[in-house]
């Protein structure tokens, strides 16, 4: 490798981070929502990029398609944009009613972050983004201090997520990641695609999960979303979460998508959660021509399932780490 450097740029009016080993890969991140916009590769001995992410400052504002979005206090849906914590029923959206209501991905993909450390040696360059945004607000009484530290190295990108419970009472929240990856210039139909997960999170029309035991549904039993072992995505449309996901020796959870034309691919790693994989069939733009692999703490809806009730409270005092990141797998 050569010569790690971090720094401060800017992409129209909106501040970036720009992260670069000085041979060959470079990592761009918007502070706003702290969303990686860009991570170049060498791939044939030529500059390609493997984020899907946002191009320039009026995507980076409007944060269609959710692209590279950090999801926190929750990341997915919510049913009807309620839930029952503790006892006390929350309402996100008090006084809106109807189709109208729906409420996604958390509280931070439009806060503008603060940049809280930014360095490069000769193993890294890393940098620090945090928040202090979440905070009380209509169907959520609770103050989550946010870090999401990026750090580039001869393995790939790592994300090292820090969730700080500052209020008075136990909260509920969990870590989603919404990354949009490629692998070639073409469509993802092209594509091959592993997930290591032995259950399907079966959904309603609504892309909510079933009520209770009905949600989780063995591979064996949906074999047209089977991807445990590495083959073509085709025409399937993906949308699902995917759980009881098995860890490699070295204790990461690999999700691999790969070009078979070329042997060149990616593996988004994660140490625990959910794995949601998306073919992006409804985004504004570039329809499948990436993959959503989003690394999840919990899965969509956790505020709402009594299975999940553990693992989503954050006592006062407390900080959970959330850890997952993406390599690089040439041939």
């Amino acid at each position: 490798m050569g010569r790690y450097a971090a720094e401060r740029a800017m992409l129209g009016a909106q501040p970036i981070v720009v992260l670069d080993d000085g041979a060959g890969r470079r990592v761009r991140i918007a502070c706003h929502g702290a969303a990686l916009l860009g991570f170049e590769v060498l791939r044939a001995g030529r500059s390609f990029d493997i984020a899907d992410g946002n191009r320039d400052e009026a995507e980076i504002v409007a944060h269609s398609g959710s692209r590279f979005a950090i999801m926190v206090p929750f990341g997915g849906r919510i049913a009807d944009a309620r839930y029952t914590y503790d006892s006390q029923v929350q309402d996100l959206q008090p006084g809106v009613a109807g189709p109208d209501r729906g409420f996604r991905h958390g509280f931070v993909r439009g806060t503008d972050f603060e940049v809280r450390a930014l360095a490069a040696d000769a193993r890294s360059a890393r940098v620090t983004l945090a928040t202090s945004a979440i905070r009380p607000r209509p169907g959520y009484p609770h103050a989550i201090d946010l870090a999401v530290t990026y750090a580039l190295d001869a393995a790939g990108l790592a994300l090292d997520v820090a969730l700080r419970n500052v209020g008075d009472g136990d909260a509920p929240c969990f870590f989603g990641w919404h990354p949009y990856f490629r692998v070639g210039d073409g469509m993802a139909d092209d594509w091959d695609l592993q997930i290591p997960a032995q259950t399907l999170i079966r959904t309603g029309a609504d892309l909510i999960a079933l009520d209770g035991a009905a949600a989780y549904v063995a591979l064996d039993d949906a074999p047209a979303l089977d991807f445990r072992e590495s083959r073509r995505i085709g025409d399937h449309i993906i949308d699902q979460g995917y759980t009881d996901l098995d860890a490699e020796a070295d204790g990461r959870i690999r999700t691999r998508l790969r070009d078979p034309d070329s042997g060149f691919g990616l593996a988004v790693w994660q140490e625990h959660g959910v794995m949601h994989a998306f073919t992006a069939d409804t985004i504004s733009r570039s329809v499948r021509r990436a993959v959503a692999l989003e690394p999840m703490e919990c899965m969509a809806n956790a505020f709402n399932r009594p299975e999940c009730a553990d693992a989503i409270r954050l006592e006062p005092g407390a900080e959970r780490h959330f850890r997952c990141g993406v390599e690089i797998e040439s041939p």
